[in-house]
């Protein structure tokens, strides 16, 4: 049966079919549909883990006490993952493993850029990169033979374009893999100095191994042209290449790519007169084939960075651009993201933006949005879980410096389940006196709803155990903690002033569910009024001063005919922010 499946969909029936029993992952675009799509199927037991650490730790043990696991994370998802990682790695797996990490050539949705290549090349990890969803599903399912035949923790190395781009897949049958037999064995899975120098010469052999399977496996296959110009490309680069080199050229499709294969590629570029790497990132290939003494154009003739595109290839090869539309782009209005009407974030920012002499730390969510107009209330922004280290940090140094500047660290409730509650011990332990905020719209929004350890239900839906922030910083010493209503501005605003000149630690949470979720019956009971009303504009009381668009609701307009504002009702969902902030008390409730 053929079935038209993104890459996400494509590795977890790929992970079904291998026989997979454990799945265990934390959101993050491009890899998120990756569980979510997991989670459909009985037969695997999927999770969210509070972050990419504990997702690959548990598919460790998993693995250790016999079953195939996986886990699976976006790229930068595999930093906070490599501390387990690159030490499982040196081991040998029990029930095959997998790790899937979901590189994003083009940062469309992410902070960096980096090629997950180097940590396969730098942990020694067999590594699989697919061209399209076809590549994705038979790849998964050489991947767990390869883990339990080499012993090796394998890395499925995805790309957005393959991700999200949809292709033809033949599927078939689960295969039903019966757990493996755990024996206690402390040379194998206790990694102190003794066992850890065995494991790394184990390593090396394993390596020297995999060299001979690379020469030979299905995924790495040359297909011969004219011999002028041959490419080596993997992952969408292939087809990319493909679109721009012609039929005639030659082709050498790399799908397994740690360790790559040398006399494949030695054998491919001695029937070509110029050779050509197309791949995106870093020269990880082309550096291999230098090493080989061989000739070669790569990022010498592309870029550096990005998607390797067809436009970029030919652009970059010949200065051809395509033909396309013509219109005006001076009339394009420019339309950057922006909180949507509603948000409970908008009017915690609308007040905090407000505020003088702060450095206001962010983190990685819905509310990096902050940053820019019109509320002007973010400085920094680096990783999930970063802004209570950072504000901690710079409030030490202004403290130290004699410098009069409260720093407020800002961030969401799965970021803050993710690593911030270390952030804040932190914090604590060293006696900060930071205010820390925790967003908690109840959800994991950013990322389209997965929950999370405050929700109360795991991945498939099931009622779970609900983590209480209020009383979990409590635990860890915070003794200043506000729960606040961040569309009440006057609520807001008093839990600033009260905890803006403490010398200790403090922690405001804005308790208020995301817009878009679907409510669970606990939001419904704790509040009851949920976006029950909407607002008007009295046209008759509106100065057109637009103090209330300074809020950024999309769903206020401002029309420049009769210089007045109004709400767009579909949008409107009553948080009566604009109504607090409008001088002329011009925006009042809808009469029903």
């Amino acid at each position: 049966m053929k079935k038209l499946l993104t890459g996400d969909e494509a590795i977890a029936r790929g992970a079904y079919e291998a026989g997979v029993t454990h799945a265990s992952a934390y959101p993050g675009t491009p890899s998120t549909e990756i569980l979510e799509n997991i989670a459909k199927y009985d037969e695997i037991y999927a999770e969210w883990a509070p972050n990419e650490k504990v997702a690959m730790e548990s598919a460790a043990g998993a693995s250790m006490a016999g079953a195939r696991s996986m886990a699976s994370m976006k790229h930068v998802g595999v930093n906070v993952a490599a501390d387990p990682l690159m030490t499982f790695a040196t081991m040998r797996v029990n029930g095959g493993s997998v790790i899937v990490s979901a590189d994003e050539p083009g940062m469309f949705s992410s902070q960096n850029e980096q090629d997950n290549r180097n940590f396969a090349k730098m942990g020694k990890i067999p590594m699989f990169e697919p061209a399209d969803s076809q590549d994705c599903l038979d790849m998964m399912k050489e991947a767990f033979e390869v883990s339990e035949e080499y012993g090796a923790v394998v890395m499925m190395r995805m790309v957005t374009r393959v991700c999200h781009s949809k292709s033809l897949v033949e599927i078939g049958e689960r295969k039903e893999v019966p757990n493996r037999t755990w024996e206690k064995d402390l040379a194998r899975f206790v990694c102190v100095p003794a066992n850890a120098r065995v494991n790394r010469v184990n390593m090396e052999g394993r390596t020297r191994r995999l060299e001979e399977y690379t020469e030979k496996t299905r995924f790495n296959y040359a297909e011969m042209g004219d011999g002028k110009i041959g490419v080596i490309a993997s992952g969408p680069s292939y087809y990319y290449a493909k679109e721009v080199f012609g039929k005639d050229a030659s082709y050498l499709k790399l799908g397994f790519t740690y360790p790559l294969p040398k006399e494949m590629i030695k054998a491919f570029c001695d029937k070509v007169e110029t050779v050509y790497i197309v791949e995106e990132d870093d020269p990880y290939i082309e550096e291999f084939v230098k090493t080989l003494g061989i000739e070669c154009h790569g990022k010498d003739t592309f870029p550096p960075y990005g998607e390797m595109t067809p436009d970029v290839l030919r652009k970059s090869l010949t200065g051809e651009v395509l033909s396309s539309i013509e219109y005006a782009k001076e009339k394009i209005v420019k339309r950057p993201p922006t909180f949507c009407a509603g948000c409970p974030h908008r009017g915690l920012f609308y007040r905090l933006g407000k505020r003088k002499d702060v450095m206001i730390t962010g983190d990685i969510g819905c509310y990096t949005l902050a940053f820019s107009a019109p509320y002007n209330a973010m400085d920094a922004a680096i990783c999930m879980g970063a802004s209570i280290s950072m504000g901690h940090g710079a409030q030490k140094t202004f403290n130290r410096e004699g410098i009069k500047k409260k720093v407020v660290t800002v961030l969401g409730d799965s970021t803050f389940f993710h690593t911030g509650v270390n952030s804040l011990m932190n914090t604590v332990y060293n006696n900060s006196n930071t205010i820390n905020v925790i967003l908690d719209n109840r959800i994991t929004g950013m990322t389209g709803h997965q929950q999370n350890p405050g929700t109360g239900y795991n991945v498939k839906g099931e009622e779970a155990a609900m983590i209480n922030i209020e009383e979990l910083v409590k635990a860890i010493g915070i003794k200043h903690v506000k729960v606040v209503n961040p569309n009440n501005l006057a609520e807001v605003d008093a839990a600033f002033d009260e905890f803006w000149d403490l010398d200790e630690p403090s922690v405001i949470i804005t308790r208020w569910p995301c817009v878009l979720k679907k409510f669970s019956n606990a939001d419904l009971e704790e509040f009851p009024e949920l976006f029950t009303t909407k607002n008007v504009v009295d046209p008759e009381k509106c100065i057109g001063c637009k103090a209330c668009q300074k809020t950024g609701c999309p769903a206020l307009i401002f029309d420049k005919d009769v210089k007045k504002v109004h709400i767009n009702r579909a949008d409107c969902v009553g948080c009566d922010v604009c109504t607090q902030v409008c001088p002329v008390k011009a925006i009042v409730k809808e009469e029903k």
